[in-house]
């Protein structure tokens, strides 16, 4: 049991009695003032500036500009102060400018193909499609009666019987319509033939069917079917574009075609209050404009080169074919 005098408060009045001590004080005085002169001693030397950070604020200010992951240091300010002078780039962030896109084949035949007319507004020269230039395609070829020569490009008749059907997936939405192709057969015999129709199943990728007089200039109609190697060309041809407007159409609703283009068509536009609008290609050959937008106004014709060719404002008037005395360039 713990004694009483551990239990004990304290009485002011007997445990505490003040007694007066006077050499004890005058000591500590006498400490306290010297302390106070060295302290001022201190704070006023040369070089020292108020608030300066002292080596340990500077050693840790250090260690978080270098090491990477470092805790930073509460007492200083998390971003750093601009230097006079400007820092070199680290190996983990120096950028170098980016190089040229590199040109694929099939790319490098169309930007090697010669100088284009196209509108500052054209940035790029649109994709080739499934057919590109400078390219050979393997396949076979199977023969079919052409009748009055109209077919899926919706050209009409013609008494032009060099002429052959895509099958669908080259055939690539009209995208080969008026393609002009060189075909070879294994004996060596050559034709040139142009796309006016289209090839559906059972035709696969790289088949052409193509009119019985073209086939008989390769092979006998009874042999049905032989392997061929094709490809795009880029011929002389002594017409110009023509444009019709289809059947149907008025300032409300419109269906515009290009024929005798020299090269396959990439896109035609029309003129609007906005600028040049791309009308969608239908699997007839005709692009379409649903709400009237540009019909009457002037369209613009893109190659697969990315050639620009435009044509002033035409008439809306159906199935009139109206010359436009512009062609495509040779490549």
């Amino acid at each position: 049991m713990a004694s009483s005098s551990h239990r004990r408060r304290p009485q002011p009045d007997r445990d505490f009695e003040w007694r007066p001590v006077r050499g004890p004080l005058l000591a500590v005085a006498a400490v306290a003032a010297v302390a106070l002169v060295v302290t001022l001693a201190v704070a006023f030397r040369p070089g020292t500036a108020a608030g300066a950070a002292g080596p340990e604020r500077a050693v840790a200010g250090s260690a978080s500009q270098t090491v990477p992951g470092a805790p930073a240091d509460p007492a200083t300010p998390t971003s750093p102060e601009p230097s006079a002078a400007s820092p070199k780039p680290s190996a983990s962030r120096r950028t170098t400018p980016s190089a040229t896109p590199s040109t694929t084949p099939s790319r490098r035949a169309e930007a090697e193909s010669g100088t284009t007319h196209a509108s500052p507004a054209t940035t790029t020269a649109p994709a080739a499609g499934r057919i590109r230039p400078g390219t050979a395609y393997q396949g076979v070829a199977t023969s079919y009666d052409v009748g009055n020569g109209d077919g899926a490009c919706s050209y009409g008749p013609t008494s032009d019987v060099m002429t052959a059907a895509m099958n669908t997936a080259d055939y690539e939405t009209a995208k080969a319509c008026g393609a002009y192709v060189s075909v070879r057969a294994a004996s060596g015999a050559a034709i040139t033939v142009r796309i006016t129709n289209e090839c559906p199943a059972p035709c696969a990728a790289g088949q052409l069917d193509l009119s019985r007089q073209a086939f008989a200039k390769l092979a006998p109609l009874s042999a049905g079917r032989i392997t061929i190697t094709w490809s795009l060309l880029s011929p002389a041809v002594s017409d110009t574009v023509s444009i019709r407007y289809k059947t149907g159409s008025t300032q409300y609703w419109c269906g515009i075609q290009a024929i005798g283009h020299r090269n396959p068509l990439a896109r035609l536009e029309v003129r609007t209050s906005g600028g040049w609008l791309a009308l969608t290609r239908t699997g007839y050959n005709y692009f379409l404009s649903e709400q009237g937008t540009g019909c009457g106004a002037a369209i613009r014709l893109t190659d697969i080169y990315g050639e620009q060719l435009t044509v002033p404002a035409l008439a809306v008037r159906p199935d009139v074919v109206q010359r436009t005395g512009v062609q495509f360039a040779r490549h």
